[in-house]
């Protein structure tokens, strides 16, 4: 991901040294703060919360050809949606347009944008949460592959993120396939109030796998394979 100035930039080692304000906590809430709400909060039996990252002025990754994770994360957020409304499910997008949420004139834009996206959660009180994401490594463009986060404190969490990567890995022919992982500082599982990951899709520093994240037909098999774990996640829920 991109360097980007938030209000307190905090160093997260993701394959390495890389600054992600996109996905990382803005302000000082312990991890005690932000336990497993998934028992007590009630979400709508039919709500889905899919949440494009970055947007606006925040392109996110932007890979060597020149692919917009901003853009690319849109494009896969859409496809996911229009699968899981076929499946019954109402989704809502924290984001519809290229636009981040954030006013024109707001002094910390990237704050502002995070903060709506996660009120959008709590309003809409959906059953679960999913953040959609490219990936980077710049320190070697042989890394790829789709991952999948969750919060480190959240047992649904975990659950969701397990069945989310496993149908990756399987449904994608993964070659070497990862796990799921925890983290307590990525802001959108921090503060969310839903069970909530993120799927990083691919990795944009990757160039193979940054043409097939382009490609109609790959995006289209990411997203039924997210729309898989979803469905699977929620069979055993």
């Amino acid at each position: 991901m991109l360097l980007i100035l938030f209000a307190a930039a905090i160093f997260l080692p993701i394959y390495g040294a890389r600054w992600e304000a996109e996905k990382t906590a803005g302000n000082g809430t312990s991890e005690s703060e932000r336990s497993d709400t998934d028992a007590v909060i009630s979400g709508s039996a039919q709500k889905i919360v899919i949440d494009p990252g970055h947007g606006g002025f925040d392109s996110g990754m932007v890979g060597a050809s020149g692919a917009s994770e901003k853009v690319l994360n849109l494009v896969f957020s859409k496809k996911l949606a229009s699968l899981l409304e076929s499946e019954g499910y109402e989704v809502v997008l924290t984001r519809t347009t290229e636009d981040g949420l954030y006013d024109a004139d707001a002094s910390n834009k990237k704050a502002q944008d995070m903060e709506r996206r996660v009120a959008i959660i709590a309003e809409e009180n959906p059953i679960l949460t999913v953040s959609i994401h490219q990936n980077s490594y710049p320190e070697d463009s042989s890394v790829r592959g789709p991952q999948v986060f969750y919060f480190e404190q959240s047992v649904e969490g975990e659950k969701l993120a397990a069945a989310i990567q496993e149908s990756l890995n399987t449904e994608l022919s993964i070659a070497r396939p990862r796990t799921q992982k925890g983290n307590t500082t990525y802001y959108i599982l921090k503060r969310s109030v839903s069970t909530t990951v993120i799927v990083e899709c691919g990795f944009l520093t990757n160039p193979e796998e940054e043409a097939l994240l382009q490609e109609e037909t790959s995006q289209e098999q990411v997203a039924q394979a997210i729309c898989d774990g979803i469905l699977e996640y929620l069979k055993k829920r």
